[in-house]
């Protein structure tokens, strides 16, 4: 069985049905109409089952986890942020949140599409157990900042909707919206003390050195920072709103150049993934 072949057929469906999720959503918000939404719902399910199932394939062919280069994690990093949308939004009354979590996801796909879907033979300080942990606990931590993400731009936008029954139903109010970011972000903030931890442990029996000050630890760092920050602000001084949310949206940009932007134009020895 060829399994590259395989995975491409499904990871090219998953990528069409991200896509088509999205604009269903884009429509279910734009023109406030209520099918596209529950239609968008199931569509984004269909893409997440095909979506592992690709990643599954991927795994079995390669004989590891898909957890050691730039495709591979840019994949699995659209796959948690699918995961815990549909964890943490399955309800009817988070559909809008859909709107701006689902581009996102397939942005992402985008990205991982455009690298290199070769699989090699692991480096020496890639053959580790540590890997998986480490990996799956960004995957974890990365997906739950995106739903985050999108929801805090659903909450910036808020105030500035026509609201009838419509956006009753189907948007959450701002107070349960805000919660939901928190909780999300919670979570996240955990598991990213585990990426940083995992990858400290990893770095010393790989490297000698629990922290070595490269670009991708130091900007791991800075987004840890923000975000202990807007828990610190939030816990403390009761912080809400949209002071809250702008946060979020900076912590999750800064995800994202810790991934991408780091690896596009810094020399890092995280340049595989």
């Amino acid at each position: 069985m060829n399994y590259m072949q395989v995975e491409t057929v499904l990871f090219t469906a998953a990528a069409l049905l991200y896509l088509a999720a999205a604009v269903l959503y884009i429509v279910f918000f734009t023109l406030k109409k209520e099918k596209p939404g529950e239609i968008a719902g199931w569509v984004l399910l269909g893409a997440f089952i095909v979506h592992t199932a690709a990643l599954a394939v991927r795994s079995v062919g390669a004989g590891r986890l898909p957890f050691s280069n730039q495709y591979e994690f840019a994949t699995s990093f659209a796959w948690g942020i699918a995961l815990a949308y549909l964890i943490f939004a399955r309800h009817k009354r988070y559909r809008a949140l859909g709107t701006f979590v689902a581009p996102v996801i397939f942005l992402i796909i985008g990205y991982a599409a455009m690298q290199s879907r070769q699989v090699n033979e692991l480096m020496p300080a890639l053959q580790s157990n540590w890997l998986s942990i480490h990996v799956s606990t960004a995957i974890i931590s990365y997906g739950s900042f995106g739903v985050a993400f999108g929801g805090s731009l659903l909450y910036l936008m808020h105030g500035r909707l026509h609201h009838n029954e419509f956006t009753e139903r189907y948007f959450p109010d701002k107070e349960r919206l805000d919660l939901l970011n928190y909780r999300i972000i919670c979570l996240g903030f955990t598991f990213l003390t585990l990426v940083i931890v995992t990858g400290a442990i990893w770095a010393q029996k790989a490297w000698g050195r629990y922290w070595t000050w490269d670009p991708k630890e130091t900007w791991s760092l800075v987004t840890w920072i923000i975000y202990a920050i807007y828990l610190h602000l939030r816990i403390s001084r009761g912080w809400r709103g949209d002071k809250a949310a702008w946060f979020a949206v900076i912590g999750f940009l800064c995800v994202i150049f810790t991934y991408i932007g780091v690896n596009t134009w810094i020399p890092s020895i995280h340049s595989y993934a």
